[in-house]
């Protein structure tokens, strides 16, 4: 008869037997079933222990590189680790027409990958404040004096050099970047102040600062810098990791091929309306086509194809954005036109009809653009024009529609300029500047826009008398930085808003995809954030070959962890799968062998023999 001896490696206490015929039930009867299960369940053990194991290993890093990017955005309050050796910095100096800013910009080592682009962030000191200077005047007051321009920005760099650590001077990159002021500036007076800069800049400072460092830039770089920062803040340049992401299919720029399409995350458009111009900004994602060739021509001034990426040969990161700016259709630059125009024709109406309208404050200009009962007035050659609002949206907005200068052209928008379809469905848009005080300075609707509750409330604050406007001013009811000028102007720039978006731009009024905005997570994002991005995107190229070596080896180290748990759990399966063989071989013996008779007892044997032994006798 089977017998199974567990005695091997134990003490010679714990020896025991195991009869196939003494066992319990369920050793005997369902054995093959309690074999299968538990080799089932050996399986199912394996295979969880590892999924365990990689999910704790790399399953998270994906989960936690997200929401680690997303905390450090919205977050971002730590001082800057001057000590720490692996973090590389950049001077980004914005040249403005009435001041000069500088912005230090910090980055850890970038992490091998040619598919990623670098983490840039705004530096902070050890107060935690950003790392930011200005002054002034602008650098184009030097236009005459081009010597004295570095003189004028050495205090900038000055500061600059105090927070970059010294070690780090050398591998820094400075840009000089000028905007509007020196545009306007002639071509010699632009070249004298750079080369001044391009000249001295390098004898007091480490920076690293080449000739083409130092540059004015045009208004489309500027929106292109614009748009890049806005959509790296908001993470739009990051891999798709989420089933619930916005995306998009973009055709790469250059190919005409279908093949060629790719899907990543849809980018945000930007809206900025500031005082003197308004500029527009998207990414075109599918090539587009053009009525004509005059059209053609026109919009390669307007379109603006780059690769944010550092392999010149991938086009994950190649991007094709539509940039245009409108002079004089800023808020006050529009609200002045208006004036010019009501002034001439006001003058031009009395002159033809013998009238005295607006000559004096009892026989004013009713003006439907401003607030009921206001009154106010235009100067102009030594001439006043008295106005009385009379706080008419509507109207208002109807008299404002000739000012968008639309044509009857297909893909236009302000002043008949080329505007490529956009996208309703499936696009996002951010309104800054004159977009966001319109609808929460004193509407206090900013965030989320909706046409219908906006005009609404336009309305509504129109048709309210200036006297109940005053009041609710004098108790604090509006914006704390909403002063007299913005309630006097916010019925003329509700309707002016309302018309740029909506007619000039052609957004339906039914599109539920604009944000009105003055930060981006709770930070004011520049132009220069953009830019030091674009100019740095080569830079990981120095990092990637030495990323490689390690990154292999830490490639191998992870899966010699994972791969000794597996040989750990494929012998532990092994084993147990000896034992129950054993078992079921056992079984299959006590089975098919024969059974013998019962043996009598001994006392039994005992009685027999000795009945026998008397019977012979």
């Amino acid at each position: 008869m089977g017998r199974i001896g567990i005695s091997c490696l134990f003490p010679a206490s714990w020896h025991f037997s195991i009869s196939p015929a003494g066992c319990p039930r369920i050793l005997n009867t369902n054995l093959r079933q309690i074999i299968v299960i538990s080799i089932l369940a050996a399986a199912v053990s394996l295979v969880y222990f590892s999924v365990v194991i990689i999910r704790n290993k790399y399953g998270r890093l994906s989960r936690d590189k997200k929401f680690q990017r997303y905390l450090a955005r919205v977050t971002d309050v730590e001082a800057t680790d001057t000590n720490n050796p692996n973090v590389n910095y950049g001077i980004m100096v914005d040249c403005g027409s009435s001041g000069s800013r500088i912005f230090v910009y910090c980055w850890p080592r970038h992490n091998g990958n040619p598919h990623d682009l670098l983490d840039i962030k705004q530096m902070r000191d050890k107060n935690r404040k950003p790392v930011v200077m200005k002054i002034k005047p602008g650098i184009s007051e030097f236009a005459t004096s081009p010597d004295k321009v570095s003189d004028y920005i050495s205090p900038l760099l000055n500061f600059a050099a105090e927070h970059v650590p010294r070690a780090k001077h050398k591998e820094t990159p400075l840009y000089i970047l000028c905007t509007a002021g020196m545009r306007i500036l002639p071509e010699s007076q632009q070249k004298a102040i750079l080369e001044d800069l391009l000249t001295d800049i390098p004898v007091h400072f480490d920076f690293l600062f080449s000739d083409s460092h130092a540059e004015v830039i045009s208004g489309k770089q500027e929106g292109v810098y614009a748009w890049i920062g806005i959509n790296f803040v908001l993470g739009r340049f990051e891999h798709i990791e989420d089933d619930d992401e916005a995306v998009v299919e973009v055709n790469i720029p250059g190919s005409e091929s279908s093949s060629e399409a790719i899907l990543r995350k849809r980018t945000a458009g930007i809206l900025d309306m500031g005082g003197v111009s308004t500029q527009i900004a998207y990414e075109v994602p599918k090539t587009v086509s053009f009525a004509s060739s005059q059209q053609e021509e026109v919009a390669k001034n307007l379109l603006a194809e780059f690769n944010l990426g550092c392999d010149v040969h991938q086009t994950e990161h190649v991007y094709r954005v539509y940039v245009a700016t409108f002079l004089g259709f800023g808020g006050n630059a529009a609200r002045q036109r208006y004036e010019e125009k009501i002034f001439a024709h006001t003058v031009q109406k009395n002159r033809l009809l013998g009238k005295q309208t607006g000559l004096a404050p009892e026989t004013p200009y009713l003006d439907p653009c401003l607030p009921l009962d206001i009154k106010d007035e235009i100067q102009q050659n030594g001439q006043t024009l008295y106005l009385r609002g009379t706080g008419d949206f509507d109207l208002c907005r109807e008299t404002l529609q000739p000012f968008m200068n639309k044509t009857n052209e297909t893909q236009t928008s302000l002043n008949g300029v080329y505007q490529p379809p956009i996208l309703f469905q499936n696009s996002e848009f951010y309104g800054f500047s004159e977009f966001y005080y319109c609808t929460e300075d004193v509407l206090r609707m900013g965030g989320d826009y909706d046409a219908m509750a906006f005009t609404k409330a336009a309305k509504d604050y129109c048709a309210t008398k200036w006297s109940i406007l005053r009041e609710r001013f004098d108790r604090g009811l509006y914006a704390s930085h909403a002063d007299l000028h913005r309630l006097k102007y916010q019925c003329f720039k509700s309707a002016w808003m309302f018309e740029v978006f909506h007619r000039g731009f052609s957004f339906p009024v039914n599109y539920k995809n604009l944000k009105t905005a003055l930060q981006v997570y709770d930070k004011e994002v520049q132009w220069t954030l953009g830019a030091i991005l674009y100019r740095t995107r080569f830079l990981p190229l120095r990092d990637i070959q030495q990323e490689t070596f390690r990154a292999g080896h830490a490639h191998w180290r992870g899966f010699s962890f994972v791969y000794n748990h597996y040989l750990f759990s494929g012998c532990f399966l092994v084993v147990l799968l000896s034992i129950l063989l054993y078992l079921l071989r056992l079984r299959r013996i006590h089975r098919w062998t024969p059974r013998a008779a019962p043996a009598a007892p001994a006392w039994l044997e005992e009685g027999l023999l000795a009945q026998k032994t008397a019977g012979a006798l």
